[in-house]
Parts: structure tokens; C-alpha cells; sequence
């Protein structure tokens, strides 16, 4: 009957949302775990509480090492175009009481070459087989400047953002986005009328470019095929 049905929906609703509350909560000691010292770490997009049913995959690591006392400070890209990082990451470290500055997308390589950022904490939209990432558009880029910087870029994400039948990254879908999110901001015009727009969601991290990948079943490092393939195949 309707009232059954509703019964068994919710009490597996809450299981899902049980069961991705230890997930981040994993997720966040092993990724703390991975701080040596007090860092200053810069973080692209929202992983936070906003995206999950815990404390966030990357953003929950980084708030943990806070309170742990192994991260001094957060660096936030504003994430364009949409601005995850301004509107969303920013409000959730002010209201975990974590200090951090945001700024431009853009900004992020100077700020590098000033020495003021130790790691560099992302999630995962999809991981394939060898460890190429998909995320958000402007990932990529924070991967090239971290390798020229000698700053390793760490990768958190659940499981479930594994698939195991794309072999590498360039099979992975890219969509793209409307283009007045790029030629608007809150709804006014800043491009001219017309112009041509490329408006990717997402980008392709290639995996040489990655430190290490953490899950709530443990941390991989390279090489990431077999690591993630014992992860996968590991019984839980």
C-alpha cells in the first residue's frame, strides 16, 4: 500500500544519506592524513556539505585538517562561471570557522609562485580506470600550475565516482554549458551581443598530473590502474 511503500522509500532514503555521511567522514580523515606540518591549500569549485550527504569529500579533508591543526589557511577560486567556490565553498568554510581568501580563477599560478599554497585539493566528477579525473572546468589548469610549482594535487572522491569501463579520460563526455553563463553575470550583459562562446562544465586531469587519489576505502596512489582496480574489487 502507499503508506508501505512511502515507509520503505524514506527508511532507504536515510540508509543512502547514512551511509554517505561515514563516506565523507572516511574521506576526510584519510585526506587530513595526508598534510605534513601547517599547509596553506587551495581548493577549486564546492565539495563541500552543499554537494553531499556529510561534511564534503575534498572540502570536508581540508576542514578536518583544520580542526586537526595540520591547515592554516584556504585559498578558494571563485570557479567561473558559475562561482561554486565564491558563493558556496566561501560560505561554508566562514561557517566551519575556517580561515580562507578567495580569489580568481586566474590568480591561482601567481599565488603559486609565491610559495603561499602547499597542496591543492580537488573532487572528482568521474575517475577513469587510470586515474584521469573529470571536474570542473579550470581543474586542469590548476594541475599543469601545481606540477610547475612542485605542489601535489590531491583527489578526493567517493567510489562511486570511479567507472572502471572508461579506460582513459578523453572518453569521457564533456558537456557544455549555455553560453550567457559566460557572456552574463546575475543576468547583465558583459560581452557584446553575438560573440562566439566555448563553454565546457568540465575538464580532463590526466593522471600524471595527480599525487593521489583518496576514497572512503583508502588512498591510491600512482600507478592508478591497479590501485584502483583493488579498490573496486575489494569487498566492503
Amino acid at each position: 500500500d502507499a503508506q508501505s511503500l512511502r515507509d520503505r522509500l524514506l527508511a532507504s532514503a536515510l540508509q543512502i544519506h547514512e551511509a554517505d555521511r561515514a563516506s565523507c567522514r572516511q574521506m576526510a580523515l584519510l585526506g587530513a592524513s595526508l598534510f605534513s606540518g601547517r599547509v596553506q591549500v587551495l581548493t577549486h569549485c564546492n565539495t563541500g556539505a552543499l554537494a553531499t550527504g556529510g561534511e564534503g569529500t575534498a572540502l570536508g579533508a581540508i576542514i578536518e585538517g583544520y580542526r586537526q591543526g595540520a591547515v592554516s589557511h584556504v585559498f578558494v577560486d571563485e570557479t567561473r562561471p558559475l562561482l561554486q567556490g565564491a558563493r558556496l565553498t566561501a560560505w561554508e568554510l566562514l561557517r566551519n570557522g575556517v580561515p580562507m581568501t578567495l580569489l580568481t580563477d586566474s590568480t591561482a599560478g601567481f599565488l603559486m609562485s609565491q610559495g603561499k599554497v602547499q597542496a591543492v585539493l580537488v573532487g572528482a566528477d568521474r575517475i577513469a580506470a587510470n586515474g584521469d579525473i573529470a571536474n570542473k572546468v579550470g581543474t586542469y589548469s590548476l594541475g599543469v600550475l601545481a606540477e610547475k610549482h612542485a605542489i601535489p594535487m590531491y583527489v578526493v572522491a567517493p567510489c562511486s565516482t570511479i567507472d572502471m569501463s572508461v579506460g582513459s579520460g578523453e572518453w569521457i563526455p564533456i558537456e557544455e554549458r549555455d553560453p550567457g553563463e559566460v557572456t552574463k553575470v546575475g543576468g547583465v550583459q558583459l560581452a557584446p551581443e553575438g560573440v562566439g562562446v566555448y563553454a565546457p562544465a568540465f575538464d580532463v586531469t590526466p593522471n600524471q598530473l595527480i599525487s593521489a587519489i583518496v576514497t572512503e576505502r583508502g588512498i591510491i596512489r600512482p600507478p592508478f590502474a591497479q590501485g584502483l582496480k583493488a579498490v573496486m574489487t575489494r569487498e566492503e
